[in-house]
């Protein structure tokens, strides 16, 4: 399967489609909760993002922003369902660890849900180690974070 990367910004309009499908699983997938978690999730001011494209069909995207003085925090990572299982998600995760050298940074650091068993076995596949909840997820129960250092 040939996949295509395209590095934009969070006003290309597949990746706010693709965005709007992300937030409509996470409220099932959420539920009570999703409005604490949906406060994190704007993506007005995300600088670094990529879409992922299949036969010309935007299928997955991806985002990084700086976080603290080394490390990027991946956000709004989605592939339809229809075509996960095809390594989609971690050549976006791949290409958004590049992008976060190229841009001086040494670590990925990220926040999940323990209702995303997908996400959480993507992360773990790609060398991602669980840490201690930062930031606004320090003491969440339903939320696992993960940390990559990049060399």
């Amino acid at each position: 399967m040939e996949i295509t990367l395209k590095h934009t910004d969070a006003s290309h309009s597949d990746f706010i489609t693709l965005v709007s499908h992300l937030d409509a699983d996470l409220k099932i997938r959420d539920g009570d909760d999703h409005e604490f978690y949906n406060q994190f999730n704007g993506i007005e001011a995300l600088k670094y993002c990529i879409v992922a494209y299949h036969d010309k069909h935007a299928v997955g995207c991806g985002a990084i922003k700086p976080l603290d003085d080394t490390s990027m925090e991946v956000k709004r990572m989605f592939v339809f369902p229809e075509q996960r299982g095809k390594g989609i998600a971690t050549t976006i995760l791949k290409a958004l660890e590049q992008w976060t050298k190229t841009l001086g940074y040494t670590s990925c650091k990220l926040e999940t849900g323990i209702k995303q068993p997908e996400a959480i076995a993507l992360y773990k596949r790609n060398g991602y180690n669980i840490i201690s909840n930062y930031g606004q997820y320090a003491g969440v129960e339903n939320s696992v974070c993960f940390e990559k250092a990049l060399l």
